[in-house]
């Protein structure tokens, strides 16, 4: 295998460690802290947010500008779109298959409709996750400077963070839905297993054609944005009459930890 492949896939099996630990929490808990896990989400999307520019949108221009005839704005813009087009068009696939089976279920067997529809939302977001980290390691296969090796580490290392929250999000509904811890851990930690799939696919598709490489940064760039705005800060601002700003400080301290992994360590 590729060593840098295998870089990538060492550094996702990481991230899914950490949905795992994430999904541990539901053997303390039954019925998850509205505020903690308002306080997490918000954590997550700062996170995401910032690396979405720092270590995915700035290295793809920078990367366009030195290797590419079509104008670096272009190709961020058009990788940016369609990374986002990509989540928007997945997303609506599982909101239809929800509503299928809305209007299908029956009260018995409600319970599990939710459970699965849960699960594949979570999982579907953990695709673009793996695919960022997968191709910042890629990125290293003609020539790993200090900084670039640095760059790929603190993806990993501010997805795991943001991966913590998501385990959560999935095990303790479960429980609270009447699973028993084992199976709501089993079930919450397996929502990350598409991450090393989707980064050894990056890491790959990367290595083999590294034309694509700015495309791909803006593209994987363009998902985690979209899943940050759309999915993870309206559901941490859930209860912002009782808490105003709670989810909103989360926000805020993860886009500056990850701000200064990036501009520290990168």
């Amino acid at each position: 295998m590729n060593s840098v492949v295998f870089l990538a896939l060492i550094a996702t099996v990481g991230t899914w460690s950490v949905t795992a630990l994430g999904a541990a929490t539901v053997v303390f808990f039954k019925s998850p802290n509205t505020r903690l896990l308002n306080i997490m989400l918000g954590f997550a999307s700062g996170v995401m947010i910032a690396a979405s520019f720092w270590s995915l949108l700035e290295p793809a221009i920078e990367r366009a500008q030195a290797r590419c005839g079509t104008p670096a704005y272009l190709v961020a813009t058009a990788g940016f779109l369609c990374g986002a087009a990509f989540m928007w068009l997945s997303d609506k696939a599982v909101s239809c298959a929800r509503r299928h089976t809305l209007r299908t279920q029956n009260a018995q067997g409600s319970r599990s409709n939710r459970m699965i529809m849960l699960i594949l939302s979570i999982t579907l977001h953990n695709i673009p996750e793996g695919l960022a980290v997968g191709v910042a390691f890629g990125a290293l296969q003609n020539g790993s400077t200090p900084e670039g090796i640095m760059s790929a580490v603190t993806i990993a290392i501010g997805i795991g963070l943001q991966n913590f929250p998501e385990g959560a999000a999935v095990s303790i509904p479960l429980r609270a839905e009447g699973c028993s811890r084992k199976k709501s851990f089993l079930l919450g930690q397996a929502s990350g297993i598409v991450e090393p799939v989707a980064g050894v696919l990056g890491a790959l598709l990367i290595v083999y054609v590294e034309a694509i490489l700015p495309f791909a940064l803006s593209f994987a760039a363009g998902a985690m944005i979209l899943v940050a705005v759309h999915e993870l800060i309206p559901e941490c601002q859930q209860n912002q009459k009782d808490q105003p700003y709670c989810a909103t400080m989360g926000i805020v301290a993860g886009f500056a930890v990850m701000m200064l992994l990036d501009v520290m360590l990168g």
